[in-house]
């Protein structure tokens, strides 16, 4: 049965999202994605929850990014329950809105299993096409030019003020960090800003670990009129360094396939290109749609 949990649940969640085994070459939904967006605060990030409960064990964690958007993340023992994948499918497509809305929507479903396949055939098609990169954190990491230090009171304007450089659009501010320092993911978590030899603030990563499993970068950006000398590269090297003092096996992070600037940062930084992922959307005139009880 799927539900949508209250704030209190919201640090079991994260914990047990955090100990499933993660496969960072389809890099699906992460503990860092929900660690990223409780800067909007435990009542947001909780209400955009749709969690599934089979044997009184957490199965599936999905989260609304968008009212049409679901990431999805799935245990790996439901991954193959037959009978488990076909409600979740059926929650999908519920004419009931449930989960996602009638219409054009679309769920990211980067793992093992026939949940994909039984999508596509109730009509369902492949949709955008993401590029998962990954560097392997048992080795050391070279060194780099920036001098990087992690984000404190001190430093926060300067990490602010290349997010917004770097992001346009972005809503970002104070307020928001400080929700986002405060929720249960950032316990496993660091941001760095990246500072060049005249000690201006290039750079910036905050990066989430999972214990021993892979770790993520989310978001990595380069002041704009810092760009094109190395300092995405160097960030990057940066994050993986702090990953790896963390504890974590590798290193990645998930880009459009049509950003090849950033996929040309990552690989500079020793992140290897993995197979493309594309999410799923169900076009709006799709019949697949249940009705259910």
């Amino acid at each position: 049965m799927v539900t949508t949990p209250g704030v209190e649940s919201l640090r079991f969640i994260i914990e047990e999202l955090a100990s499933w085994p993660y496969d960072p070459d389809r890099a699906s939904l992460h503990v860092g994605d929900l660690g990223w967006n409780h800067q909007f605060g435990a009542e947001w990030l909780a209400g955009s929850l749709r969690v599934w409960v089979e044997d009184d064990r957490l199965a599936a964690v999905g989260l609304l990014d968008e009212p049409d958007l679901l990431r999805l993340a799935v245990a790996p023992r439901a991954r193959h329950d037959e009978d488990f994948v076909r409600r979740l499918a059926d929650d999908l497509d519920a004419a009931d809105s449930r989960v996602l809305p009638v219409g054009e929507v679309a769920v990211e479903a980067r793992f093992e299993g026939p949940l994909r396949d039984l999508l596509l055939a109730r009509g369902w098609q492949d949709d955008e096409a993401w590029t998962p990169l990954v560097r392997d954190l048992t080795d050391p990491v070279p060194e780099h030019h920036l001098r990087v230090v992690e984000v404190d009171a001190h430093h926060l304007p300067d990490r602010l003020a290349v997010h917004h450089s770097a992001f346009d659009r972005t809503t970002f501010t104070q307020q928001r960090w400080q929700a986002m320092t405060e929720g249960p993911g950032y316990r496993q978590a660091r941001s760095l800003v990246g500072y060049d030899v005249d000690d201006c603030a290039v750079a910036m990563v905050t990066v989430w670990a999972a214990g021993s499993h892979p770790g993520e970068l989310e978001p990595m950006g380069v002041h704009r009129n810092h760009q094109g000398r190395g300092h995405g590269r160097a960030i990057c090297l940066a994050a993986s360094t702090a990953l790896q003092e963390m504890g974590a096996s590798h290193a990645f992070v998930s880009t459009p396939s049509t950003n090849l600037g950033a996929i040309a940062t990552y690989r500079a930084a020793g992140f290897e290109e993995k197979t493309q992922v594309h999410d799923l959307r169900r076009p709006a005139d799709s019949s697949a749609a249940v009705v259910t009880g």
